[in-house]
């Protein structure tokens, strides 16, 4: 099996946010095949970025995708048709 590259990891937690909203740590860590100690740093880039939000209600943390995240796996998408498109 081939290892994921950063931005196919960066593409799989976007996907998994944009098919559900307020997602906890956890169920991400499992969907996403990481360990908590390599999630992190994903995690705080994409929010750096802006790409998603990190919200707190009381003792639970919920990420959420954002416009921005939306609108990067979209064109992540296109790059990923074009490239297979030649064979890259």
């Amino acid at each position: 099996m081939k290892k994921r590259t950063r931005l196919e990891v960066i593409r799989d937690l976007l996907q998994i946010l944009r098919l559900r909203k307020n997602v906890r740590i956890t169920p991400l860590i499992y969907k996403s095949n990481l360990s908590n100690n390599s999630i992190k740093p994903y995690i705080e880039e994409l929010i750096e970025k802006d790409l998603i939000t990190k919200t707190q209600e009381g003792k639970d943390v919920f990420f959420n995708i954002t416009k921005r995240g939306f609108e990067f796996l979209e064109e992540f998408n296109k790059i990923k048709i074009f490239s297979e498109a030649y064979g890259l």
